[in-house]
């Protein structure tokens, strides 16, 4: 099994290795998000529209293009190796293959819970609730969360520490961000964890571009929400048709959606753990630093 290779650079002045070190670099990005993240907030304030579906195609066509080239001219330049995780030359494909990938998960999901009648159509509501402004907000959220949780926490907790560090810190990071959520409970951030964690998590070790775990949570959101008529993360579905949970809560997810299901679970984590597998056959792996500078010397 081969080793991703991250052998050290060339000897740099003192004050660049601090500022290259990783996790100084992490907390770096992490600034220059948080300050793209007010600039959005700034940018909505100022989009027309009485709603927030109203507001989020324009604001992602204004919002998308200026993070991405703040990520480009910052965050994809810091550390001892950077790297632009982001290249436009892999967005139609990746993010084409993620959005797939994640509409058959959502699908498989959905029609297993119709299976075990925890999952019903109650009337179909049309195209009233703008889906296409939906579609907008789910792409602003993966956008956002994939670059903080993949884009810049694994990539640098993975130079740091390593790709299993780096999976478990960011997998449970990004279960616990959704514990305030609308109908959450520890057993629905434990499923986020797993079955999130390893999906999207596995996806961009096994690819290293963010566009494909970008797709994947793009479908999912967007479909649960929108198509299928399940809330989302505990968010109130406006769908094209109007659904109903039902029966036990280990598989419906009651009030959170089908992400605290064990159906969800179970499917979401198998496709995870592929991914990690797959990445790992890739030589995708990183090791800790510590063990590659032992290595090297």
């Amino acid at each position: 099994m081969e080793q991703r290779d991250l052998t050290a650079p060339e000897e740099l002045p003192r004050w660049r290795q601090i500022v290259d070190f990783p996790l100084v670099a992490m907390s770096i990005a992490i600034g220059i998000f948080a300050l793209l993240m007010i600039g959005g907030m700034a940018i909505d304030y100022v989009v027309p529209g009485a709603t927030r579906a109203e507001r989020a195609p324009l604001l992602a066509l204004i919002a998308i293009p200026f993070w991405l080239l703040v990520y480009k001219r910052t965050i994809a330049l810091l550390g001892e190796r950077p790297r632009d995780e982001l290249r436009i030359s892999g967005l139609p494909k990746y993010l084409g293959l993620g959005f797939a990938g994640g509409f058959l998960l959502s699908g498989a999901v959905v029609g297993l819970a119709a299976l075990a009648d925890v999952y019903s159509i109650v009337r179909f509501a049309g195209f009233n609730n703008h889906p296409l402004g939906f579609l907008a907000i789910a792409l602003i959220t993966a956008f956002r969360e994939e670059l903080l949780f993949r884009g810049i926490l694994f990539r640098w907790i993975e130079e740091f520490s390593g790709s299993w560090a780096a999976l478990l810190v960011t997998s449970a990071l990004f279960g616990l961000a959704h514990i305030f959520n609308p109908g959450a409970t520890w057993f629905s951030s434990f499923a986020i964890a797993t079955e999130a964690g390893l999906l999207l998590g596995g996806a961009y070790m096994l690819t290293r571009n963010l566009w494909l775990p970008i797709g994947v949570h793009l479908a999912w959101n967007f479909t649960q929400g929108t198509i299928f008529g399940v809330p989302v993360s505990g968010g109130r579905a406006q769908g094209i048709v109007e659904a109903r949970l039902s029966g036990p809560e280990l598989l419906s997810g009651a009030a959170f959606g089908l992400e605290a299901s064990v159906i969800s679970l179970v499917v979401c984590t198998a496709a995870g753990v592929s991914f990690v597998w797959l990445a790992v056959r890739r030589g995708e792996l990183v090791q800790p630093s510590w063990v590659r500078r032992r290595i090297s010397a």
